[in-house]
């Protein structure tokens, strides 16, 4: 069994040794632990740091693409090099390392594919009030978009079976946090909680330069994964809501028409007629839209089959 933590790294050459420092290298039930850096266009010393600590495996990117992409790049580097739980974890040191073994626990007794560390955003002392609100209600909303009880939806430390990682696809250009939780959700995956504890912050988050830009990078990126695997449930909820509204002026009319006083209420009539035109093509939008999802869940069916063959193929001999 053979675990690697993976680290996505943007000029990370203070708190990397910290962090690398902090992660057990002996775990009951696992055979091999490996750390692995994605660099990400870092323009400081990350990658000679990474070589002199000791890092076992290093994958750059030439230029900054993000932390999504960065994140999918390392995934796929992990199953490569033959993971069978990857775990992913912040260079800034926010995570405890030693919290790995409890992270994995679930996957190891094969309970869960994808183990999300929950960091009680409620009790944390630098989260102000009303961030801890945000991320509260934020954690609320995507457990309703992907039918999960997970409660710290944008947690970075998280735990993935190799299963699990085989079959995620990242499209985001933001985070893969959420887009995680629901597309792993869509695949019938296990989706575990576990609490863990946390460091004090080194440094403010980079994953977005203000709260306000985050929510609405974060919003679009809910909206979006939630319409790609669920497009029906999308369009039948906001059509049905024009169809309806569309229904009360109709009723309106019809109730003045039968009393002899329509005259004067044809705008009734002309509102109806766009709702209800507008909420069926929306249903019909809707339905072409859950046809062209089938065809993608065929689609990554095909790709999954495709990289199990070519993992097993890569995959190195175990150690004897």
């Amino acid at each position: 069994m053979k675990l690697i933590v993976q680290i996505p790294c943007f000029n990370e050459e203070e708190t990397l040794p910290i962090t690398v420092g902090h992660i057990p290298r002996q775990i009951d039930g696992i055979d091999e632990v490996a750390i692995l850096i994605i660099d990400d266009g870092s323009t400081d010393k990350t990658v000679s740091v990474a070589k002199a600590i000791g890092v076992d495996h290093i994958v750059r990117n030439i230029q900054n693409k993000g932390l999504a992409t960065t994140f999918f790049v390392g995934l796929n580097a992990c199953l490569k090099l033959g993971a069978d739980v990857v775990v992913n974890t912040d260079a800034d040191n926010q995570y405890q390392g030693q919290d790995i073994p409890k992270l994995i626990a679930p996957i190891l007794k094969g309970e869960a594919d994808i183990v999300i560390g929950d960091r009680n955003t409620d009790s944390l002392q630098h989260f102000s009030r009303s961030k801890r609100r945000l991320q509260k209600l934020g954690s609320f909303v995507v457990r309703l978009l992907s039918d999960t009880d997970v409660t710290d939806a944008v947690s970075g430390f998280r735990a993935f079976s190799r299963e699990a990682a085989m079959q995620i696809n990242i499209v985001s250009d933001f985070s893969y946090t959420i887009e995680t939780i629901i597309q792993g959700s869509s695949k019938q995956m296990v989706i575990a909680n576990v609490p863990i504890a946390t460091n004090t912050v080194a440094r403010e988050s980079r994953l977005s330069s203000s709260t306000s830009r985050f929510i609405a990078r974060s919003l679009a990126t809910m909206i979006r994964s939630f319409a790609m695997y669920r497009p029906l449930r999308v369009f039948l909820y906001v059509g049905a809501v024009l169809i309806l509204g569309g229904l009360i002026p109709t009723v309106r009319f019809v109730i003045y028409y039968f009393v002899g006083e329509s005259d004067g209420h044809i705008q009734s009539l002309i509102l109806a007629a766009v709702l209800l035109i507008t909420g069926f093509q929306i249903l019909m939008i809707g339905l072409v839209a859950d046809i062209i999802s089938l065809n993608r869940r065929l689609i990554e069916e095909t790709l999954y089959r495709v990289k199990r063959i070519e993992l097993d193929y890569l995959r190195p001999p175990p150690k004897r």
